[in-house]
């Protein structure tokens, strides 16, 4: 027991005495390296921007700087500053550029999860991280950022370095500095910040995509909040400027810094060529590295000149276009206008959704084919009752017309045929993301608890104009560094998602909404184009329209709404349909894009309306049925209808309902407008014609007196003419009604 305890303490230590050489080894190498990589310019740089390329390598022509408005720390208000502080780094003032206490803390919570969740950085690290390092999590990476700091500190006064910070540290929406961040987000200077403004901004900087105040109000409050709990534990502000500060709601004036800055191609680029490289802006622009895009100039100019066009049918809303090649997802133009950034903002889809929710899955699942007729009805699944919009119902529909319509009820069905969990394991696999509360059918028709956003929606259509296979779209193909060396190459990966037909089939359905359907607008431009609209809004009228459209070369999403839901009439099938006719008039003024290619898997059949009509069957129509009875639609391989229709073969006599009402014989049936109909009535023992039908539709009556206390008899024969053959199919007789009237009693039938 003494030998195996005496074993293990001389492990321990002989362990502890590698790590400390180690650590000892590596902190030698990170002051070394912190002496060549410090740079004081990098710390006070204001003027700075970020070289963006085209698909041609040009120079973008949209402004690509870091903006330079400063504030100085002397000029706001000490709880400003004292915010900052008491959230981020209470001893700011008394550490030498780390915090050894909660770095030991932060580094047992590390060792237990043996991952770098805890960085408890001082302002001065976060200053250094900002301005020399990336983001990375990696234990060289923290190593640096401690020599640094502990640089830094011997460089420039604790207000110096605060200012800096306050300067430098990114707000979201294209804001670096608390001055830009309170012009944009207050429409004032930071020296006219309130108490519950300046927490906003403090609680803002930990992660700006998730405290946003505006996509993410209630987190925004939350940790608005939780800095004022902070400032109020330090004895920084009363308990009274708390209270009046924490009652108050998230009040914006949200204000654009740079004429459609937020939503420029170029800001984009750059916001993504951040995600890629662990980098903030700043860093990019003080690195030197250059972003290479996939814009096409032509197509970008196309589109601003459209986007502009269209701001005067807007009203209040914001509008937003983006245009992606529809086989590689690489986003070649994208526009918007609208003081918050667009392409973070995740709104309800609405009818766009179904396609890659709900059709295109069932296609695949070889459940429903083009011509599967749907029953259009009131339905209610576990106390869910979805409506069409029009609250009107078509009885029985097929799929396509179901979707060039954009009826709710058919989708619904669909989706229960599939499951929850089924549409949306294909919408994610297509960059679809749900939050946990989205668990049931009202997903098929985009009701999310917070929605997707346009890039998002967009890109999923890839899975079908690209046959199946989803590409995620972007907009960076390559970024190199000072030196000119590729760092970053876009290898687009692909992955498959619905079969090679069942994408078709979805596009040659989504043909029919460009022509007959909701997009309609578009069937004038005289080339194949599919295209979705999608509605969101109630009675009191629309928050979204969108159109979701691509031709054999591009895929463009238009999205039309406002973030303060203020409703609107305009729907997908209008303003947005309307801005795709445009901008595609206008990319194809000059050629023609091809028509979309029917893979091998796909084959054309006839199909039998008669049959469809009368059973609701998808059956091949065979060869006795009229040319006016065939309809042609396209199929997969794996689900070919399996039978041949028996119209015009057999036919088979409709049922005759009777009864007496006021000593009248009344006689009904339902007709089909392709069949004709003999009534007769027995009389001495012999038929007698007394009346025919011939292209009615419908619930047919028949009325005539009858004597009382004498039985009548009638029945019907149904008959189908072939007029290729000129002959005629004669069903036998139907059922055989007798009625008898009784003057003063009551009346009875057999």
């Amino acid at each position: 027991m003494k030998k195996a305890l005496k074993i293990t303490l001389i492990s321990l230590i002989v362990g502890l005495a590698l790590t400390v050489f180690v650590l000892g080894g590596v902190t030698i190498y990170a002051f070394h390296q912190a002496n060549l990589l410090f740079d004081p310019a990098k710390i006070t740089e204001t003027s700075l921007s970020i070289e963006i390329f085209d698909a041609k390598n040009k120079p973008l022509k949209e402004q690509n700087s870091i903006s330079s408005n400063h504030a100085s720390l002397a000029s706001l208000p000490s709880y400003v500053k004292q915010a900052f502080i008491s959230i981020e780094d209470k001893k700011f003032y008394s550490h030498h550029g780390i915090d050894i206490k909660r770095m030991g803390k932060a580094f047992l919570t590390n060792l237990k999860s043996w991952n770098l969740k805890q960085g408890a950085s001082t302002i001065t690290q976060q200053l250094i991280k900002n301005t020399h390092l990336s983001s990375q999590k990696t234990f060289s990476r923290k190593i640096n950022e401690i020599a640094l700091a502990l640089k830094l500190e011997k460089y420039f006064t604790k207000d110096e370095i605060l200012e800096n910070y306050l300067n430098v540290i990114y707000f979201g929406d294209n804001c670096y500095g608390i001055e830009n961040a309170s012009l944009h987000y207050f429409s004032k200077p930071a020296k006219q910040l309130s108490l519950d403004e300046a927490c906003i901004l403090a609680g803002l900087i930990k992660s700006p995509a998730t405290y946003s105040p505006t996509s993410k109000p209630e987190n925004c409050t939350k940790r608005r909040n939780l800095v004022l709990n902070e400032l109020l534990k330090d004895e920084k502000i009363t308990e009274d400027e708390y209270s009046k500060a924490i009652a108050l709601p998230i009040s914006l004036d949200l204000k654009e810094l740079d004429e459609n800055r937020l939503n420029s191609y170029s800001e984009n680029a750059i916001t993504e060529a951040c995600n890629i490289l662990k980098l903030p802006a700043k860093q990019i622009a003080l690195g030197g590295y250059k972003i290479y895009t996939f814009q096409d100039s032509f197509k970008q100019s196309a589109l601003e000149e459209i986007l502009e066009r269209q701001k005067s049918e807007l009203g209040e809303n914001d509008m937003a276009i983006i245009s992606m090649n529809s086989k590689t997802g690489e986003i070649e133009a994208f526009s918007g206008s609208s003081v918050f950034r667009i392409l973070e903002q995740k709104r309800q889809p609405g009818s766009a959704i179904k396609p890659i929710m709900v059709y295109c899955p069932a296609l695949n699942e070889d459940m429903i084919s083009p011509a599967t007729l749907l029953l259009d009805e009131p339905i209610n699944i576990d106390g869910y009752t979805p409506k069409n919009v029009s609250n009107t119902y078509s009885e029985y529909i097929s799929v396509r017309d179901a979707v060039s319509k954009s009826l709710n009820i058919p989708a619904i069905k669909v989706a229960s045929y599939l499951g929850v969990d089924k549409i949306k394991a294909y919408a994610e696999k297509a960059g679809i993301e749900f939050a946990p509360e989205d668990s049931g059918y009202a997903v098929a028709l985009g009701g999310m608890t917070y929605g997707t956003d346009l890039k998002s929606l967009t890109g999923a259509y890839t899975a079908i104009s690209n046959y199946g296979e989803f590409i995620k779209p972007k907009f960076v193909s390559y970024i190199t560094n000072s030196e000119g060396k590729i760092i970053y190459k876009n290898n687009a990966e692909k992955k498959s998602i619905f079969r090679e037909d069942s994408a078709y089939l979805m596009t040659d359905i989504l043909k029919s909404s460009a022509q007959v359907g909701t997009a309609k607008k578009l069937s004038s431009l005289g080339y194949e184009i599919a295209s979705k609209t999608g509605t969101v809004g109630s009675s009191k009228g629309n928050t979204d329209a969108y159109n979701i459209s691509y031709t054999t070369e591009d895929l463009v999403g238009v999205w039309v709404g406002n973030f303060s839901n203020k409703p609107s009439k305009i729907a997908g099938g209008n303003l947005p349909t309307e801005t795709v006719k445009l901008y595609f008039n206008k990319i194809y003024s000059s050629h023609k894009p091809s028509k979309f290619y029917k893979p091998s898997s796909v084959e054309e059949v006839e199909i039998d309306l008669l049959e469809l009509e009368s059973s609701h069957k998808v059956t091949k129509a065979n060869s006795l049925v009229p040319e006016r009875y065939r309809m042609k639609e396209v199929f997969s391989k794996f689900n070919l209808p399996s039978e041949e229709s028996k119209s015009f073969v057999k036919v088979l006599p409709a049922k005759l309902n009777g009864r007496v009402e006021d000593g009248m014989a009344v006689l009904e049936f339902d007709a089909q407008h392709f069949l004709s109909y003999e009534l007769y009535k027995v009389k001495d023992g012999k038929p007698k014609l007394i009346n025919t039908y011939t292209g009615e539709l419908g619930k047919q009556t028949f009325k005539e007196r009858i004597v009382s206390g004498q039985i009548n008899t009638y029945y019907l024969i149904t008959k189908m003419t072939n007029y290729a053959t000129d002959t005629t199919v004669e069903s036998d007789k139907s059922n055989i009604v007798e009625l008898i009237y009784t003057a003063g009693k009551k009346w009875y039938q057999n």
